[in-house]
């Protein structure tokens, strides 16, 4: 099973809206075939190991991280696959969240003679789908907060300034973390301080670049910025207010670049909107929140993180940075958002500290 989330990993960020999935064949105790789930539209795990499978199939185990499923949709139903390759054992990480697979599979298997074995992993293999396992339960992408700050909570040493907190290996980290999620987000403030690009670039390998969205309410931002200039195969979107003019929003409007208008609350987009629209558009189902300190502290009034990752560089950067977060406040430890499920890691000098985000009741 273990093998088959190695798999399952190669098709990380590549899949939504459906799950990342791993499958391997065994027969006498040897290894025949792999797979994997590489896009949504194209073959399940399970047919891909089938595919690759160089001798008969029959009386041989399946071990596949994702329950198979059993029905029909831009792909024919693995369940039956399985079945008429006479696989006589199927070894299951985790049943399948989606209603229409929920149980139905492992039935059909077992009706048809198959051998099942379920909640093998299971911790591992919903692990790496908590993107799939939020999106199909709630029709919402997951939404995870990225920070690297100082020792006393620091983004960067000046206001109104760029510079890096945390170190290179962190910023290695990083990247590969925008390779594994569909969609990364900032709002106006990290765009006119530091003018990214906001795209993937690991050595050694390309990349994957996420959707970039910006929060700009009123189109403030320059036109001329790097985030609106790519060549990337990602497009770049600008959520602003829906009252602006036309002629604002155009000049905006270039290739690949979409402009998407949205209601406000107060004087600022409508967060909860955003996280909606999001959701409706089928193929983001993990967002990466980058920051600034304000967008960090909407979204975390508003109960719209699901986890964080934090990380912590062994500076200290003074008073004069600025704060991790703005606009957040809580009066006591009963009453603050916590994390849960923590793990951490280190890179190079820096810690990254990473968990599930529980709210106060």
């Amino acid at each position: 099973m273990r093998l088959a989330l190695q798999e399952a990993r190669r098709g990380e960020g590549r899949t939504s809206p459906n799950p990342c999935v791993g499958a391997v064949i065994t027969k006498g105790g040897r290894i025949i075939s792999k797979g994997y789930h590489k896009k949504a539209g194209t073959p399940h795990a399970e047919v891909n190991a089938i595919r690759a499978a160089k001798e008969s199939l029959n009386g041989t185990t399946m071990y596949v991280t994702l329950e198979p499923c059993s029905h029909k949709g831009r792909t024919g139903p693995c369940a039956e696959a399985i079945v008429e390759n006479h696989i006589a054992r199927v070894v299951i990480g985790m049943e399948d969240p989606n209603p229409l697979v929920h149980g139905k599979g492992i039935d059909f298997l077992r009706r048809n003679g198959v051998e099942v074995v379920t909640d093998i992993c299971s911790d591992e293999c919903r692990e790496i789908n908590k993107p799939f396992i939020k999106y199909i339960s709630s029709g919402l992408p997951l939404i995870i907060m990225k920070g690297g700050v100082s020792l006393d909570g620091r983004l960067n040493y000046q206001k109104g300034h760029g510079g890096w907190i945390t170190g290179r290996e962190t910023r290695g980290a990083v990247h590969a973390i925008r390779n594994r999620i569909d969609a990364i987000l900032v709002g106006r403030g990290t765009i006119e301080i530091d003018d990214p690009s906001l795209t993937t670039r690991i050595t050694g390998e390309k990349g994957r670049d996420p959707v970039r969205i910006i929060l700009d309410t009123n189109l403030q931002t320059s036109p001329d910025a790097k985030v609106y200039n790519l060549q990337s195969p990602a497009k770049t979107w600008i959520f602003c207010s829906d009252t602006l003019s036309k002629e604002k929003k155009d000049k905006f409007r270039k290739s690949n670049v979409v402009v998407k208008p949205v209601a406000c609350r107060g004087d600022s987009i409508d967060l909860l909107e955003v996280v909606k629209l999001l959701g409706r558009e089928g193929d983001i189902c993990s967002v990466l929140v980058e920051g600034g300190a304000r967008i960090h502290g909407a979204f975390l009034r508003e109960k719209l993180f699901d986890s964080v990752n934090l990380f912590i560089a062994p500076v200290f950067a003074g008073e004069n940075g600025i704060a991790l977060t703005e606009g957040y406040n809580t009066e006591n430890r009963d009453t603050a958002v916590k994390l849960c499920n923590l793990s951490y890691k280190r890179y190079g000098n820096d810690i990254m500290i990473a968990g599930d985000v529980v709210y106060p009741e």
